[in-house]
């Protein structure tokens, strides 16, 4: 049985370091899209990172609080050996380079000459340049967990500060790059003033909550805020994470598994209220994007949700459809894509409706980043459906400006 592992050949870059260029590590990414014509192709990456902690430093002076301000800075200057300044640390951290293995993921060494933007504007171009990608949205990494500090007030802090330095100094110097605002769903009106506060930013084009949290989604503080997004038509993001110091997780002792179950459970809970709470059925018209989590759990959940509800349909009494029915309409990015099984990955896809609500993501520079040709190798996928998950059906959500000569573009 071949065991799909290719034969080993020779590279032009012979060691990838911690300060490797990132042109280098996705030149095979390069020529891939050079064979499949990409340049041809309207492709948006809907999730891609950059590691927000290595300029904490310029985002605490747009601290509001003075004390905190300064308890910051002072962090920053004369402290070793900790998170930065205000975030909880998560162990998990030290083992997604697989002991140094995928040096790629880990510090971002590489020489940036250009010093006339942001050096994350630079990594970022690199990237989506190599990837032959059009338009890149940037989400942070380690803040993907403050849904979870002891000290809840702190997400509002360090989010509030950390969105109006992104969009001043990330956003604002390259119209190829966009964000989905982080929102502190802790406190549901500052939620609603970060909402009315980037409406009207060109590069915002949505908004997003960290699913690692424990806050049920269905809750009646938060329905202003879906009143609201679903008022200025911008998406609605649940992009997943990894939380080991939940009481489930904390069963599991090795990290790949871990990730495997953590970044799609906590999106498998707040679907559930999202939809069992009949949330589509008050607000019809806020589109949601479940990012992060792959495909795989989701037919699983529509079977299980249906299921149940055929029994109980007393206790969802705001659905008018199956939920399967619902989730059908939702939006949902690709990585991490598991194509290990192509017949459950086949009818997964038929599930969800992939050809209308599949979304390209990237994840890069994460260990297991995928690649545009992942969706555009996949055999049961015609052109015109491939075309929409690369990038057509994100122009439709978000309403992003499709270049001309472009195919597949209306």
């Amino acid at each position: 049985m071949d065991s799909g592992v290719e034969t080993p050949r020779e590279l032009s870059v012979k060691e990838i370091k911690a300060d490797t260029d990132t042109r280098d590590i996705l030149e095979r990414a390069r020529q891939m899209g050079a064979e499949r014509n990409f340049e041809d192709m309207f492709i948006v990456d809907i999730d891609s990172h950059h590691v927000e902690t290595e300029s904490w430093g310029e985002m605490a002076e747009y601290i509001e609080d003075e004390v905190l301000k300064f308890q910051a800075i002072d962090h920053i200057t004369n402290r070793t050996g900790s998170p930065p300044y205000g975030l909880n640390g998560d162990l998990a951290l030290r083992y997604q380079d697989v002991g140094g293995r995928v040096i790629h993921q880990g510090k971002r060494g590489e020489a940036v000459e250009d010093k006339s933007v942001h050096r994350d504007v630079v990594l970022a171009q690199r990237a989506y340049e190599s990837m032959s990608i059009d338009y890149t949205v940037v989400f942070p990494t380690q803040m993907l967990n403050l849904g979870t500090h002891p000290q809840y007030h702190m997400e509002g802090v360090l989010s509030t500060a950390y969105n109006r330095w992104f969009a001043e100094k990330i956003l604002a110097d390259d119209p190829k790059l966009g964000a989905m605002i982080y929102l502190p769903f802790g406190d549901a009106d500052l939620c609603l003033k970060t909402v009315e506060e980037f409406a009207d930013n060109d590069s915002v084009i949505g908004f997003m909550i960290t699913s690692v949290r424990h806050k049920p989604v269905h809750h009646n503080r938060y329905m202003k805020l879906y009143g609201l997004l679903e008022e200025i038509g911008k998406p609605l993001g649940f992009h997943a994470g990894y939380y080991w110091s939940d009481e489930w997780t904390k069963q599991i002792n090795q990290f790949g598994a871990m990730h495997a179950l953590s970044f799609v459970w906590c999106n498998v809970v707040h679907m559930t209220n999202w939809v069992w709470n009949g949330i589509p059925e008050k607000f019809p018209e806020l589109k949601t994007v479940w990012i992060e989590s792959g495909l795989a759990w989701v037919p699983w959940l529509m079977q299980r949700l249906d299921h149940t509800y055929l029994m109980r349909q007393s206790e969802a009494p705001l659905l008018k459809r199956l939920p399967s029915e619902y989730m059908r309409e939702m939006f949902y990015t690709s990585q991490p894509l598991e194509t290990d099984h192509p017949r459950a990955l086949a009818n997964t896809f038929e599930m969800i409706d992939a050809p209308n609500s599949l979304l390209f993501a990237s994840d890069w520079p994460h260990w297991d980043f995928d690649t545009p040709s992942v969706i555009w190798d996949m055999p049961n996928l015609s052109e015109e459906d491939k075309l929409n998950i690369l990038g057509l059906n994100a122009a439709r959500l978000f309403d992003l400006e499709i270049p001309e000569g472009m195919r597949g573009a209306a």
